[in-house]
């Protein structure tokens, strides 16, 4: 068991201030991993009230200094990796191999990056007879998702603190154990008391009193589009600023003369990481007529190679959804997608052979898939592919933008000039060409309902920063 009775608040392990606890499963066994304790309003006012005093010093830290205690965070990380990628693959379900790779090494880069990035200092601009200076936005409440539970956490906090914020943090509730790991970390880099704090909560309680409380100048969060609405609208009543990271519906375009096998292996792959759980999961491949039948036999042995096993084996590539109500959604989807008309070409909404125990589904793919089909709007966030057919450039351009969402995409040519082209007019806020490599410095985020502002790299920190023009 993996028990925490205690939420961290002004640089200590705290007493919650009542006597309920979250239950923590582990996703495979459907046993419980642990428990951490319900956080409550009175609980965030104290960790809101201890960051809003912890700010006026912090804020006024050197570049330098903040750089520094980045540093020492990003190694405090790095002596736990084992023990973050055990806990996230317990408690998540993602597969080891994954994990370890990005689970746990992903956010070290992430807080080593803006170690670097702030050491040099926010630059200041003259525009004319004023001088335009950057300040710290204030104090911070980050609401954080289940599915990357340690890197969503870094990608609001390396960039506050790199910006002179406090902050206040409210884990997911499906998997909580990491944050508390991160906050040992965080007290072993000697952050000051107040700077960071951990409540964790349900969203409806925690999470609303984090997004409405006055003290608080900023709500960064990430997840679903309805939550996000939720929280932006709570935060209006105080004019707060806000960033939401939200959901995706991401196309994987292969256009006629692409390398199809490498297009579907990659494709696949982006679609079925951490189980499908992925905001920026490239659920839809659109592949031109000619290719079509080819890529889906491709499509259906790359996607059996994703055999469903024990997240803490290493030879595991597709672990457990991470709940069964997330289970019963993605079998739902299927269900749905045959219904109207999808075919399936692997996989299923039934159990995976040898599992009766554990939020298991197979890999699927699905074929002859309508543009309009629910499966190829809602975000499934399961191992569900949705492989739809077109005629020519423009259709697939048409196709790829019929969407509420704009977070992530990929597009294959023979020629580079040629995807960069299409990319450009795919209204997503991010596309890989030709599987262009993850850039942890690129600015991530989307367009239309998938969300408002910028994460990573300098964009993500000019969301921390408020900007002041003075006047010679």
């Amino acid at each position: 068991m993996h028990d925490r009775d205690a939420l961290y608040i002004d640089g200590e392990w705290t007493s919650p201030s009542g006597r309920g606890v979250i239950a923590v499963e582990n996703p495979a066994t459907e046993e419980t991993l642990g428990t951490v304790p319900e956080g409550t309003a009175d609980d965030v006012d104290r960790a809101v009230r201890a960051a809003r005093a912890a700010l006026p010093a912090w804020s006024a830290t050197s570049c330098t200094e903040r750089s520094e205690y980045l540093g020492r965070l990003h190694d405090a990380l790095a002596s736990r990796e084992d023990e973050i990628a055990r806990t996230i693959a317990s408690e998540v379900g993602t597969p080891m191999r994954i994990a370890t790779r990005i689970q746990a090494r992903l956010p070290r880069t992430v807080v080593a990056g803006y170690a670097e990035l702030i050491a040099g200092g926010v630059p200041e601009e003259r525009v004319g007879n004023s001088l335009v200076v950057r300040e710290p936005a204030g104090v911070v409440g980050a609401i954080t998702p289940w599915n990357y539970p340690l890197h969503q956490i870094t990608c609001k906090l390396a960039p506050a603190l790199a910006a002179g914020c406090t902050i206040v943090i409210k884990p997911s509730e499906v998997a909580p154990l990491v944050a508390h790991v991160l906050m040992d970390a965080v007290h072993e880099a000697g952050l000051p008391a107040g700077v960071v704090n951990l409540v964790p909560g349900y969203g409806p309680v925690a999470g609303e009193a984090l997004a409405v409380h006055p003290e608080v100048d900023m709500v960064s969060f990430t997840g679903s589009v309805r939550a996000g609405s939720r929280v932006a609208e709570l935060a209006a009543g105080t004019i707060k600023k806000v960033a939401l990271e939200l959901g995706g519906k991401s196309a994987n375009v292969i256009l006629d003369d692409a390398d199809v096998k490498t297009a579907v292996k990659v494709g696949v792959a982006n679609a079925f990481l951490n189980g499908g759980q992925t905001c920026t999961a490239w659920t839809r491949m659109l592949v031109h007529q000619d290719l079509y039948e080819q890529a889906l036999e491709l499509a259906k042995g790359f996607a059996e190679g994703f055999a469903p096993g024990d997240p803490l084996d290493p030879s595991t590539r597709l672990g457990p959804m991470v709940s069964r109500a997330q289970l019963e959604r993605v079998r739902g989807f299927i269900d749905t997608g045959v219904s109207e008309g999808a075919r399936v070409v692997t996989g299923g909404s039934g159990p995976p052979d040898g599992f009766d125990r554990g939020h298991y589904v197979a890999a699927t793919v699905l074929a002859d898939v309508d543009q309009d089909a629910t499966v190829a709007q809602e975000e499934i966030f399961g191992p569900v592919l949705s492989v739809i057919p077109f005629r020519d450039e423009d259709e697939a351009l048409q196709i790829a933008n019929n969407s509420r969402y704009g977070l992530a995409g990929g597009v294959w040519a023979a020629e580079k000039d040629r995807a960069l082209a299409f990319a450009r007019q795919v209204k997503t806020g991010s596309i890989d060409v030709n599987g262009g490599a993850y850039n942890p410095m690129a600015p991530f985020g989307g367009y239309k309902q998938s969300g408002l502002g910028r994460e990573m790299g300098r964009f993500g920190l000019d969301e921390f920063l408020e900007t002041k023009s003075i006047q010679l």
